[in-house]
């Protein structure tokens, strides 16, 4: 790879700023300001080690990061060819995603996820990526978008609760899930896996989300500190639990697609 090439793989604070809130300018100051809390140079030191594309850049992220990572009940889900959803909680919004794009896509073949639309700047994750707006509106083509990727040949896994867990009455967990991962997976005849990823961000994270939530800011301040915390987990070892593909035919007209998710919710903690 060419250093052009590398270069053009990194992140651009500038580049994120100007497409997430054109014509809006920033001074000096605060494009600093972002830069060092989303600390991008380390960010950037990992994508120069990691220049694989898609599951094999997630696999060199863990190496480079020495995460070590336990594996539980992949016997349930055998590589058939079956296409599954995994639906998993998120527990941490960085070292979860990229555990289950290694895990899955090395297992199971080409993998696309549902996730923030920032990740589409981590240039060798945009290919797999299927953005949700966090600022701004949704793009009208998102529906269409959706509809693609679950009706595709291509493994996916969904965080369904959306934003990574919260602090809640003293216990870390998801917010409810959204109803989505069940609408789909059952319109496009997916067996949806419920998956349960065993970690948890530092205090600091969980006390910064909470104070915005105390104070009803709107714009999601936590998410600036997840680049912060994916370092903070230099070292650590995590435990992923994959429970047993639930046929779509489960999920019939005798509750509400918002019921069942959150009933699928509850299988992931239960593992």
């Amino acid at each position: 790879m060419t250093e052009a090439e590398m270069q053009d793989r990194l992140i651009n604070v500038d580049e994120i700023l100007a497409t997430k809130f054109p014509g809006k300018k920033f001074s000096p100051w605060v494009v600093k300001l972002i830069k060092r809390i989303l600390h991008v140079d380390e960010l950037n030191e990992i994508i120069r080690y990691a220049d694989k594309e898609s599951y094999g850049f997630c696999e060199q992220v863990l190496e480079y990061l020495d995460i070590k990572i336990e594996v539980e009940g992949i016997e349930n889900v055998p590589a058939d060819g079956t296409i599954y959803t995994f639906a998993s909680n998120h527990p941490l919004g960085g070292i979860d995603g990229i555990t289950l794009c290694s895990l899955v896509g090395r297992r199971y073949g080409e993998v696309r996820m549902l996730v923030n639309d920032f990740l589409l700047f981590i240039k060798p994750l945009a290919h797999m990526s299927i953005p949700i707006n966090k600022v701004g509106g949704q793009a009208r083509s998102l529906p269409e978008a959706v509809n693609k990727i679950f009706s595709s040949d291509n493994q996916i896994f969904i965080f369904p609760a959306g934003l990574c867990s919260r602090k809640i009455k003293g216990v870390i967990q998801d917010l409810a899930w959204s109803k989505t991962f069940i609408l789909k997976s059952t319109k496009y005849n997916r067996k949806i896996v419920p998956v349960h990823f065993i970690g948890e961000n530092s205090k600091k994270f969980y006390r910064i989300a909470n104070i915005c939530k105390a104070l009803k800011i709107k714009f999601n301040i936590a998410m600036l500190f997840l680049p912060e915390e994916l370092l903070k987990a230099r070292g650590k070892t995590y435990k992923v639990i994959f429970g047993k593909p639930i046929s779509p035919d489960y999920f019939n007209k005798s509750k509400p697609a918002s019921v069942w998710a959150q009933h699928v919710r509850e299988l992931a903690y239960k593992l």
